[in-house]
């Protein structure tokens, strides 16, 4: 229980600074806020393996921190500089990690989950009992990639979950007016895998239920989809002003926080006192003061680095 609060602060935290820090005009980046959906990859990856691989989506900063991925090195990355996790040509929409199976952060929507189709076959080849989870939001589950994956993961019994955080809303869309299906976790019915739909809003639930998908991964049963019910505390990308919102809506929503939710739960259950929650938040607080810095005293890539990491082919007539 305390692994999740404790993921979930630093998820929390790290979020609350990104948006003050580009408010601030220190940082200039694209940035998807991930507030109000940190009880998805915490419970999640208290469950996983440092052999574990995660693919996660430009909205996933939370996914790539509750996996194991440096926060020093997140936040340079952040800043474009060359000690981030892709020396600083990555940027916030291509967090990259395989040191903690932070595998891939994608830009494209739905391209998460045939990258780890391909990882949960590599380590089925490899006869090792390793999972993938495969991050993305309920607009991905409408295009082709969605429903291709899905059923070679099924064919295959590949040990990868698909893990659909609905916040409600693709980009500026509402999700009921884009998908025609009422419930996501039914489509996994097509696909002869067992297709849940959960509160990810409330760690536990999210943890019992991830628990049996990747116990079911690891024991060669294959895959599972999750659909994780959250919301989006803020617009599609940082800056928008979310107009598209039902304000009704959003103000009942944000009763919902995890955060506190969970924070209260521990306290009130005796599982945790308020001292030490507190601590942990502090000690959080000085790690993302310690990495920010970090990340702004880091030099910028030289310019031969443009050169660098990339293919280069020869075309022979």
């Amino acid at each position: 229980m305390l692994d999740i609060f404790t993921k979930m602060s630093l998820l929390k935290q790290n979020d609350e600074r990104m948006r003050a820090v580009i408010k601030s005009g220190r940082l200039v980046m694209p940035y998807y806020s991930v507030r109000g959906q940190e009880a998805i990859p915490s419970a999640i990856s208290t469950l996983l393996r440092d052999t574990d691989f995660i693919c996660t989506i430009y909205r996933g900063t939370h996914d790539s921190l509750a996996k194991g991925c440096p926060v020093d090195k997140l936040w340079a990355e952040l800043a474009g500089r060359v000690t981030g996790t892709c020396k600083g040509k990555g940027g916030p929409m291509h967090i990259t990690h395989p040191e903690s199976g932070v595998m891939v952060t994608t830009g494209i929507v739905g391209s998460t989950m045939p990258i780890a189709n391909g990882l949960a076959w590599g380590s089925k080849l490899k006869g090792n009992d390793a999972v993938t989870i495969a991050y993305f939001g309920d607009g991905a589950s409408n295009i082709g990639a969605f429903h291709e994956s899905l059923n070679l993961a099924s064919i295959w019994k590949l040990p990868v979950i698909f893990v659909c955080s609905n916040n409600g809303y693709a980009e500026h869309t509402k999700t009921e007016a884009c998908t025609a299906i009422d419930e996501i976790a039914r489509r996994a019915d097509s696909y002869s895998m067992p297709g849940v739909r959960v509160n990810g809003n409330n760690p536990l639930e999210m943890y019992e239920v991830a628990k049996t998908a990747i116990e079911r991964a690891r024991a060669g049963e294959g895959p599972t989809l999750i659909e994780a019910m959250t919301f989006r505390f803020f617009g599609h990308v940082f800056g928008d002003d979310d107009k598209y919102m039902d304000p009704g809506e959003k103000e009942e929503r944000l009763k919902d926080d995890p955060y506190p939710f969970y924070r209260s739960f521990l306290i009130d259950g005796g599982h945790a006192g308020e001292d030490e929650l507190a601590a942990i938040e502090a000690k959080h607080k000085d790690e993302i003061d310690a990495a920010l810095q970090f990340a702004l005293d880091s030099p910028f890539p030289d310019a031969d680095e443009v050169r660098r990491d990339v293919y280069a082919y020869e075309v022979v007539e």
